[in-house]
């Protein structure tokens, strides 16, 4: 709590406590998914490992422009698509990259609509919640990792645009060598965490605004 009492003061999330046991623990569970989702660390079943949804499937796929393998050996996995560069004393600053915005292929469609509909809800609500277009961001003039909706690009965690950040760390000049498979990996990861965070809003909405009606009243302080 100390370390953080700075941001906690300027405006930390405050998130009331349920009045009654079935309504916190429903949050406490709401909680834990969020938790998991980001805790890097972690395999994470049904995101990042086993079975993987139909619709996480398809974002963040590693691809080679004009198709066919990757091969670390011969650089397609370094980062020169600018990303980031070193400013003032080392200090790392963010750039432009690149990345190419579109619509939803066929496939990626088919998968919302599949997911919409196992969620019970319209397809465009779903659609919605991930961005109406999605992007296709590169590493370089030859692999790109393809289908990050546009909410999960522009996620924000700590006031860091999550992605960009990571990879304004990984431009070739900085990191000093390419990114290995695993750690190319780890982007489509990220988005996949991401997608399903998004995805989770509507349930943790729905959780506090049910929990801001019928809050625990604490005891008046003595002070």
């Amino acid at each position: 709590m100390t370390e953080n009492a700075d941001g906690i003061r300027r405006d930390w999330p405050r998130i009331p406590l349920p009045a009654d046991r079935k309504a916190l623990e429903a949050s406490a569970a709401l909680g834990e998914q969020l938790a998991a989702l980001l805790d890097t660390e972690a395999a994470l079943r049904g995101v990042t490992c086993g079975e993987v949804t139909p619709l996480l499937k398809t974002i963040g796929l590693i691809n080679k422009i004009g198709g066919g393998q990757l091969d670390p050996d011969a650089n397609d996995l370094a980062v020169t698509a600018g990303w980031g560069h070193a400013g003032k004393e080392g200090v790392t600053m963010p750039a432009k990259g690149k990345l190419a915005e579109r619509q939803y292929s066929a496939d990626e469609t088919k998968a919302i609509e599949a997911e919409a509909a196992a969620r019970g809800i319209a397809t465009d609500d779903l659609r919605k919640l991930l961005g109406n277009k999605t992007y296709d961001v590169f590493l370089n003039d030859t692999a790109y990792w393809r289908n990050i909706p546009a909410n999960v690009w522009e996620y924000y965690i700590g006031g860091y645009q999550v992605i960009k950040k990571w990879l304004s760390y990984r431009e070739l000049e900085l990191l000093g060598r390419p990114l290995k498979p695993e750690e190319a990996r780890e982007v489509m990861n990220m988005a996949r965490r991401l997608a399903a965070i998004v995805l989770l809003q509507p349930a943790l909405d729905d959780n506090y605004r049910a929990v801001k009606t019928a809050t625990f009243a604490w005891p008046a302080s003595d002070d």
